[in-house]
């Protein structure tokens, strides 16, 4: 444990940038923190920081060690919800990065039903674009990621790689809202439209379509925010695109499903960094959530 305190020492100081802001993190004197990062350095036979006039950044050496250091935070942690698992204590931390399309109703709703059997998990969810989930995967920021349309990564491991079709979303009074079954999206585009905005993987995936058929994509109101959006279609004649699996349930909203010609479903994914041995409580969450998808996902 001295010897992880140790390391722990090297990465608040890389993330600080500075021995003083990091003593004080730390609780030692700035000259303690000193002598550690020397020892370090002497017992690896190089320097591991650049000393500069803006203060300390980690070399070459420093990156490697600091990968390292990442990698035994997390085998420690996989161990301590190891030990707590054996003794029926059931402890941990689960951290989860996902698309916002899952936070309004899938990830509550698997996250009350695995603290009503190990209450003494704690949950971190980070609301993460699919580019950004990946990254945090990699930092160790999150322990999982679920995703729509992951870009190309060998650093992902998937546990559950489906399917979902997008939905039209309306007002219970609009007029597409009075029929059942899948809608064509000529018939979405012949109203007024409320879009996921480009920092979101679904629009991506709506404009792709729309320039194969050489439509232009045109919103009467875009956002990054999936519930604003929401809200718009309960207030005007509009119609949003969006994941069934991320819409609440709510009488005043109608959702079609959109026509598998039109606009293929798209890629759902839920990953770990490969390689990497998940901690207890994340492992058994993953296998709930896949579960859950395994249900709800496949077969939307």
């Amino acid at each position: 444990m001295k010897h992880l305190r140790s390391l722990t020492a090297v990465a608040e100081v890389a993330r600080s940038g500075s021995i003083r802001r990091a003593a004080e993190r730390l609780n030692i004197t700035p000259s303690a923190l000193t002598r550690q990062i020397q020892d370090i350095e002497y017992e690896l036979g190089t320097p591991i920081f650049e000393r500069l006039a803006q203060g300390m950044r980690l070399n070459a050496a420093g990156e490697l060690l600091a990968r390292h250091i990442r990698d035994q935070a997390a085998d420690l942690d996989r161990v301590r919800s190891q030990i707590a698992d054996l003794s029926g204590v059931r402890r941990g931390q689960v951290a989860l990065a996902c698309s916002q399309a899952f936070v309004t109703r899938m990830i509550p709703e698997e996250v009350e039903t695995y603290r009503a059997q190990f209450p003494q998990v704690a949950f971190t969810v980070q609301v993460r674009d699919h580019v950004q989930a990946v990254a945090a995967l990699v930092s160790f920021e999150a322990d999982l990621a679920l995703i729509l349309q992951p870009p190309p990564s060998a650093e992902l491991h998937a546990l559950y790689a489906g399917r979902q079709s997008l939905c039209a979303l309306m007002r219970a009074s609009h007029p597409l809202a009075s029929e059942d079954g899948p809608i064509r999206l000529r018939d979405c585009l012949a109203h007024a439209l409320a879009l996921p905005d480009r920092s979101l993987a679904i629009r991506h995936h709506i404009e792709q379509a729309l320039a194969r058929r050489g439509v232009e994509t045109r919103a009467t109101v875009e956002s990054g925010s999936l519930e604003f959006l929401r809200n718009v279609v309960l207030r005007e004649d509009v119609v949003s695109l969006q994941v069934p699996s991320g819409i609440p349930d709510d009488p005043r909203l109608r959702s079609r499903l959109i026509d598998a010609r039109d606009l293929e479903p798209m890629s759902v994914v839920l990953a770990q960094l490969r390689g990497r041995l998940l901690p207890v409580a994340a492992s058994k969450f993953a296998d709930q959530l896949a579960a859950r998808l395994n249900r709800q996902v496949t077969t939307a």
